[in-house]
């Protein structure tokens, strides 16, 4: 079957394209590895690779995808060259969605992989279902964490905001969960409050974020106090 098709002969709706994604890290293996557990999804295509910030480059030109996976460790640069490529991605592909996923899990490389233009950041460790899912969010405009990156950002937004804003544990608790990518049903079962008690939070959490979109919340809480 053609997913590429928007229609059928009954007249009924395909679905919807894959999303296309580009492999950025240094090690072929770990490519290689990512690509045939992405590939098992249907909603999943790779269509590129690359092991250098210059290849990187080339890959996004060449293969114009919806995510791009970036670890930030690239060969024979600074430890953190990947936040350059991040930057330049961002500026170059806007509305592309990066998400980094390398092996540091330190709350500053949270906070600059956020500020440099990522949507989301999580740990080589993660299971293969979280990765999937950070994905697919990330393709849809939104933020992806993992739990101690999440807990990251978190750290860093209750500790850098001016008194008059700064967040309550609750609400604290609602931007963790979001972070996750938890609906507002999820987060409710998580917390024992009812849905509309986490819309409430959440319109809270909008607010003292400046922002218009759940999504942003994470991406915009790092630009509060932070810099």
């Amino acid at each position: 079957m053609n997913t590429a098709r928007t229609s059928t002969r009954n007249g009924g709706s395909a679905p919807p394209a894959p999303i296309r994604i580009v492999l950025v890290d240094d090690h072929s293996i770990m490519r290689q590895g990512l690509r045939a557990v992405l590939e098992r999804e249907d909603d999943l295509r790779v269509v590129g690779e690359a092991g250098s910030p210059a290849d990187a480059i080339t890959a996004v030109d060449a293969g114009r995808p919806h995510v791009v996976l970036l670890d930030l460790k690239l060969a024979s640069g600074p430890q953190t060259d990947g936040l350059d490529v991040c930057r330049r991605l961002c500026a170059a592909h806007p509305g592309i969605g990066v998400l980094v996923l390398t092996t540091f899990a330190e709350d500053r490389l949270v906070v600059e992989s956020v500020q440099a233009g990522a949507r989301g950041y999580v740990v080589k460790d993660v299971d293969t279902t979280e990765l999937v899912r950070a994905i697919r969010a990330v393709s849809r405009g939104e933020s992806a964490f993992d739990a101690r990156s999440a807990s990251a950002m978190v750290r860093s937004l209750s500790g850098g905001m001016p008194d008059r804003e700064r967040l309550t544990d609750r609400e604290l608790d609602v931007l963790r969960l979001l972070a996750r990518g938890l609906s507002n049903r999820a987060i409710g079962a998580e917390l024992f409050i009812s849905e509309t008690t986490v819309k409430f939070h959440v319109g809270n959490l909008m607010r003292k974020l400046m922002v218009s979109r759940r999504a942003e919340a994470v991406y915009a809480a790092t630009k509060l106090g932070l810099l």
